[in-house]
């Protein structure tokens, strides 16, 4: 995670806690917004690799020394990116105990924010985001389990959260990753089937995939939409049964 030391202070000032500088009367006007939507425009046409500030800077018509009186580094920069999509996902409605209902509105919100932003699925694992947004985002997630029939104990709180981001990041990463090959190949879901279809017949007709035979030639295959729901509810359905033991 991104910070910086203050001269003259012992303890590191994140991104979060800096002030913003005045911003100065120039023929290209800066600001941390103005900057953000910039590197978020490049990330969105051409991935996170566009992403530097001097390419940022570029499309701002500005020198790059100008954007480090904003940011430090490109890690902050990539911090205040994330945090501008978790401001995108719509806060929830009170739960009211539905907890699930809660979750599930969640996840699919950050689903339709990553498939806004295929770069922000690279940037979902790892250390946990501590913009207002994210905050915001996950004291949401806690809220709707604490106090909840069941999740009295903020210790049963945490793992349910963590499973649930689990499948969700998982799950996200994985539909953009089809997203990406087919853009790669030019191929997509129907036309690389049909491509793999002999290869695969001759393979399972060997029979020594019989079980993954029948997943090929009975399932149903849903769309991704449909797919993600239903994992969710599977995850969902074991977290109720085993709070309800």
């Amino acid at each position: 995670m991104a910070e910086r030391r203050e001269a003259g202070s012992g303890e590191p000032a994140l991104i979060w806690e800096r002030p913003e500088p005045p911003s100065r009367p120039t023929p290209s006007p800066l600001s941390r917004e103005r900057i953000v939507q910039a590197a978020i425009g490049l990330a969105d046409t051409d991935g996170l690799e566009s992403v530097s500030l001097r390419k940022v800077a570029a499309a701002l018509d500005a020198g790059p020394m100008r954007l480090y009186r904003y940011l430090s580094t490109k890690e902050e920069l990539l911090d205040l990116m994330v945090d501008a999509v978790y401001g995108e996902i719509p806060a929830p409605e009170p739960a009211d105990g539905d907890w699930r209902g809660t979750l599930r509105s969640l996840a699919h919100h950050t689903r339709r924010a990553a498939l806004r932003h295929e770069w922000f699925a690279d940037l979902l694992a790892g250390r946990p985001h501590l913009g207002p947004h994210a905050l915001a985002h996950t004291e949401a997630s806690f809220a709707a389990l604490h106090g909840a029939p069941g999740f009295d104990d903020i210790d049963t709180v945490l793992p349910v959260v963590d499973a649930v981001n689990a499948y969700l990041v998982g799950a996200i990463r994985k539909e953009i990753s089809v997203l990406r090959a087919e853009r790669v190949t030019g191929m997509d879901e129907e036309q690389w089937q049909r491509a793999a279809a002999p290869y695969l017949s001759r393979v399972l007709a060997t029979g020594r995939y019989p079980t993954l035979s029948k997943v090929v030639q009975d399932a149903a295959h849903p769309d991704a939409e449909t797919t993600f729901d239903a994992g969710l509810d599977y995850l969902l359905d074991g977290i109720a049964a085993r709070i309800a033991r």
